[in-house]
């Protein structure tokens, strides 16, 4: 965690933009269950598990910042 933390400081310094990190734990997990209820075999879900993880750590955060009208 420190580590993450020192290196979000100096790519805050680096650019323009800014830069929020991201709680990922428990993605994995979320992924597999979302294969497994899918029907996924084990070896498409081993090929899958980062790139389905991914897709889950971004709707998190997009469902977290949600405009409400």
């Amino acid at each position: 965690a420190q580590a993450v933390h020192r290196f979000v400081v100096a790519l805050t310094r680096l650019v323009s933009v800014p830069i929020e990190s991201w709680d990922e734990r428990l993605s994995t997990v979320q992924a597999e269950r979302v294969m497994i209820e899918g029907g996924a075999r084990r070896q498409t879900r081993r090929a899958l598990i980062d790139k389905v993880a991914a897709a889950v750590i971004l709707q998190s955060y997009l469902d977290a910042h949600r405009r409400t009208p």
